[in-house]
């Protein structure tokens, strides 16, 4: 593991809080089950805040360690991120990498319904 992994690791696990990434459910039965993840978010900008925080999207940054343990395989759009009781739809993921292996994945997302 290299000093990006275990940079990303510290900074998510101490800032960090917990949120759930689903598959999205396309009328499928049992419905998709979440992964619980710890995930960082940053704050708002001001700028942000003055235009209105609706108008941007909602950025998580995760470790591919509990994707890789729950099976989960690469985040995908239309993907689910509860955080709380806001529900997002991911519109992107890009991954994060320590040389040739994926440590993270940076979630964009819309809504928080």
């Amino acid at each position: 593991m290299g000093q990006i992994s275990e940079s990303r690791r510290r900074q998510i696990r101490h800032k960090g809080r917990m949120m759930a990434l689903s598959r999205a459910n396309n009328g499928s039965l049992p419905a998709p089950v979440p992964v619980s993840l710890i995930a960082y978010s940053a704050p708002p900008a001001t700028a942000a805040l003055e235009a209105g925080v609706s108008v941007m999207p909602f950025v998580a940054e995760i470790l591919n360690d509990e994707l890789q343990a729950a099976g989960y395989g690469r985040p995908r759009n239309m993907d689910q991120l509860k955080d709380g009781e806001r529900t997002y739809t991911l519109t992107d993921a890009t991954a994060v990498y320590d040389g040739d292996q994926i440590c993270g994945w940076k979630l964009f997302a819309a809504g928080g319904t």
